[in-house]
């Protein structure tokens, strides 16, 4: 997903930074270099010299990392980055995955359309075995592209839409997977909460600019129809178009039970903003695009949306809670739930490594195909042959009240909707 929002940048810019030139993390800047594959060992070796025998580490397993630190993309790709380094550094901790420790090196791109693809190349011309990209699948192609052709499993911590994969990448995109919330999943929970909370009519908000936004809307509307619910409206238009006061007046006055929008950036704000001076109380329910504080106006209040876990010291999983406190203390709190993805990543890889005794890529693969239910961060997370982005995660819905956020209701869509 893209979003252009300098909030935090700075403050998470400075964190990974620091954080990453530590504990076995490198930061490099991108440079083109040749692409080659190297085999890395998976087993300790010894040698022997004038009858002493040294015992040689087996040498470690990198994920070339090609993501944004300083630019548009920075306030999604570097929290994922840094949730995704802490588990790595836990499995090395441990003694790593059959002995084995990660090497994530990151290199910071700059959110420059060129360097996604020389920061993949020199990663594979290094000897990467995975790599991880940006959370905007358009932007990180050319990236994806590098590692599905030297035949390396390929990560996004928050793509969030079913590209990242076979679809867009054919037969190649075997070797792709995202553990971002695939929007038909999203937007599928979304509508069963709408439902369970009586909510039978609705207005949808359709946004343009990205597929993720219009993915989310279109999965919300076939599950509302399906379980019984009603599209009394639709509305569309594209993010900075100047016509979002024209969508909110046509909000206001339509008789319905709810509003589902998903959409970000400047008209966010001003929908809401406009809506609510409309007199229209009714409740408004967001996917994972509004999550966090730094857009809500003051004292807004029946707003909800859902996403992979609270940041506002209310989650229900501890182990959401203490990685989160593991980011404060390396100076970059987390602002949205988005780390999550980073997070489960890591485990996955590490999982999937340990499962198949090596960093093969098609095995790797096949073993994340048939990841049903693993135990991720926030809750269990599932793949499939057909969808390559995470499905089955447990969405915190949080509602916000007076300006304030709170966790209201945790639940899983049943599947994802289905969608042209």
């Amino acid at each position: 997903m893209r979003m252009r929002s300098s909030i935090g940048i700075m403050v998470v810019v400075l964190a990974m930074l620091a954080v990453a030139c530590s504990s076995g993390t490198t930061a490099t800047t991108a440079t083109t270099a040749t692409t080659a594959t190297t085999q890395a060992t998976t087993t300790q070796a010894t040698t022997t010299t004038a009858g002493v025998t040294t015992t040689v580490p087996p040498e470690p397993i990198m994920v070339g990392a090609a993501i944004d630190l300083t630019s548009f993309m920075a306030p999604f790709d570097a929290p994922a980055a840094l949730a995704g380094k802490l588990v790595f550094d836990d499995v090395n901790t441990s003694g790593g995955v059959d002995g084995r420790k990660f090497d994530f090196v990151v290199t910071d791109t700059q959110g420059v359309a060129e360097q996604y693809k020389a920061a993949a190349t020199e990663d594979v011309s290094k000897g990467a075995s995975v790599i991880w990209v940006t959370c905007d699948v358009d932007i990180s192609t050319p990236a994806i592209q590098v590692g599905l052709e030297a035949g390396l499993l390929t990560v996004a911590p928050c793509i969030g839409t079913d590209q990242m994969g076979p679809k867009r990448f054919a037969a190649a995109g075997k070797l792709a997977f995202s553990f971002g919330n695939e929007a038909q999943d999203e937007g599928a929970a979304m509508a069963e909460y709408a439902i369970g909370q009586g909510w039978t009519t609705a207005v949808i908000v359709r946004d343009n600019l990205l597929v993720y936004f219009q993915n989310v809307v279109d999965a919300f509307k076939q599950r509302f129809v399906e379980r019984g619910g009603e599209i009394v409206l639709e509305e569309n238009f594209t993010n900075g178009d100047g016509t979002i006061g024209n969508v909110a007046t046509a909000v206001a006055n339509a008789q319905a039970d709810v509003v589902a929008i998903s959409t970000a950036f400047n008209d966010l704000p001003g929908f809401v903003t406009a809506d609510r001076s409309l007199a229209d109380n009714k409740p408004i329910l967001c996917s994972w695009a509004c999550d966090g504080a730094y857009w809500v106006p003051k004292d807004l209040s029946n707003f909800y949306y859902v996403t992979y876990a609270s940041v506002f010291g209310d989650d229900p999983s501890p182990e959401v809670n203490d990685l989160i406190a593991k980011m404060d203390a390396a100076g970059s709190k987390p602002t949205t739930g988005g780390f999550v993805g980073g997070a489960d990543a890591a485990k996955a890889i590490a999982a999937a490594i340990k499962a198949t005794g090596g960093t093969d890529g098609q095995a790797l693969a096949d073993y994340l195909e048939n990841l049903k239910d693993f135990p991720g961060v926030a809750g269990p997370i599932s793949f499939s042959k057909d969808a390559h982005t995470v499905f089955g995660r447990p969405y915190r819905v949080i509602r916000i009240t007076n300006g304030e956020h709170a966790v209201v209701d945790v639940l899983s869509a049943t599947s994802p909707a289905t969608i042209p």
